[in-house]
C-alpha cells in the first residue's frame, strides 16, 4: 500500500458527522477537483433541528450516489485515487458509522491508505483550501452549532486551545433564539436575514465575559432575549434578532482580536457554520484591517460541513502521520489533538 504524499496525491474525502452527506477529490490538500454536498434540511425542518436516526438513514441512502457524483464530476478514474479520508467524529455516532464504513469499504476495495479526520481539524483547514498562501501562527475563530472555539494554529498539526464556550455554542444560541421567535430553521441564516431589516442598537442584551478571559458564554444571552420577549410582546422580530446578533458578534470579534494580540498572529481565521453569517464576516475583516493583520473568510459554501476540508485534512495527516490503522472508530465525542 503507497502512503506517499505529494502534490499529486488525490485523495476522496467523506463527511457524515451530522446532516450532510458529502464527498470530494482534493489533490495535493488544497486543489478542490470536486466538492458534492446533499443537505438534509428541508428532512429535518419539521422537527426545528437534526433528528438522528433521520439523519443516519438519509445518509444511507444518499451516500454511494454522492460518492460517485464526486468521482464523475472530478473526471478521473477510481485508480487514480490515492487515498480515502473520513470524519471519525465529534459528531452523531450513527451517521459518522456510515460513513466511516463507506470510507474502509473503499480503502479496501482498491487497496488505498484510510486516514481518519477530526471534523473539527478539517474545519481549520477549510480557508486555506481557497488560500493556501496562509501564514503561521494564525488563531481560528471555530463557531458553529456545537462548538465555540479560539484556537491558535502553530503549524500544520499543531493546535493549541486558547478559550472556548462553557455553556451553549454560539450555533446553538442562535438556532434556540430562532426557534423561540419562530423564524424557521436553520435558526443561523434565519436570524442573518431578519436582522438585515432590524436595529442593532435597539436592545442592549448582555455581553457575557466579554472582558474575562477568552472563554465564551452564551446561555445566559439566549436566557434574555427569551425573557425581554415575554416582558414586550410588541417589539418586532428584527430588532430583537439584530440586537441578538450583535451581541454574539461583538463578543465573538472582541475575543478573536485579543486572542491574536496575544499570540502574535499574523490573521485571524473563520471556521464553522456561523462563519457564514454576514455580521461576523463584515465585523471581523474590519476589526482585522484596523489591527493591520489578515483576516481569512471561507466561502459560504466552505463554512457549512463539507468533505472538500475532510479530503484536504486527509492529505495533511497522510503526509505527517501515514494511513489509520482500519481499527478506527467513530468517536462522537472526539476532540481536536491539542499540543500538551
Amino acid at each position: 500500500m503507497n502512503a506517499v504524499c505529494d502534490e499529486s496525491t488525490l485523495v476522496l474525502g467523506i463527511e457524515t458527522s451530522c446532516d450532510e452527506t458529502a464527498a470530494a477529490l482534493v489533490m495535493g490538500g488544497h486543489d478542490v477537483v470536486s466538492n458534492v454536498v446533499s443537505t438534509q434540511i428541508d428532512l429535518h425542518a419539521a422537527f426545528g433541528g437534526v433528528v438522528p436516526e433521520v439523519a443516519s438513514r438519509a445518509h444511507l441512502d444518499v451516500l454511494n450516489p454522492v460518492i460517485a457524483r464526486a468521482i464523475v464530476e472530478g473526471g478521473v478514474d477510481e485508480s487514480r485515487i490515492d487515498a480515502v479520508a473520513c470524519t471519525v467524529g465529534p459528531g452523531l455516532v450513527g451517521a459518522l458509522l456510515v460513513g466511516v464504513s463507506a470510507a474502509k469499504a473503499l480503502a479496501l476495495a482498491w487497496d488505498k491508505p484510510f486516514v481518519a479526520v477530526n471534523h473539527m481539524e478539517a474545519h481549520l483547514y477549510a480557508a486555506s483550501l481557497e488560500d493556501p498562501t496562509l501564514e503561521f501562527p494564525l488563531v481560528v475563530l471555530l463557531v458553529s452549532g456545537g462548538h465555540t472555539m479560539l484556537v491558535e494554529m502553530r503549524d500544520h498539526g499543531q493546535y493549541r486551545l486558547l478559550g472556548q464556550t462553557i455553556d451553549d455554542a454560539a450555533g446553538e444560541a442562535f438556532d434556540k433564539v430562532a426557534r423561540f421567535l419562530e423564524l424557521g430553521y436553520p435558526g443561523g441564516p434565519a436570524i442573518d436575514e431578519t436582522a438585515l431589516l432590524g436595529d442593532p442598537d435597539a436592545i442592549a442584551f448582555p455581553r457575557a465575559m466579554k472582558d474575562e478571559g477568552l472563554d465564551f458564554s452564551f446561555s445566559g444571552l439566549k436566557t434574555s432575549v427569551m425573557n425581554y420577549v415575554r416582558k414586550h410582546p410588541d417589539v418586532g422580530d428584527a430588532d430583537i434578532a439584530a440586537s441578538f446578533q450583535m451581541a454574539v458578534v461583538d463578543v465573538l470579534v472582541h475575543k478573536a482580536r485579543r486572542a491574536a494580540k496575544q499570540v502574535g498572529a499574523t490573521g485571524i481565521v473563520l471556521g464553522g457554520g456561523v462563519a457564514a453569517n454576514s455580521l461576523l464576516r463584515e465585523e471581523l475583516l474590519g476589526a482585522c484591517e484596523a489591527d493591520g493583520i489578515q483576516g481569512f473568510l471561507p466561502s459560504r459554501s466552505m463554512c457549512t460541513d463539507n468533505a472538500a476540508m475532510i479530503a484536504a485534512t486527509g492529505w495533511h495527516r497522510l503526509r505527517s502521520d501515514g494511513p489509520s490503522s482500519l481499527a478506527t472508530g467513530a468517536t462522537p465525542n472526539l476532540r481536536l489533538p491539542l499540543l500538551d
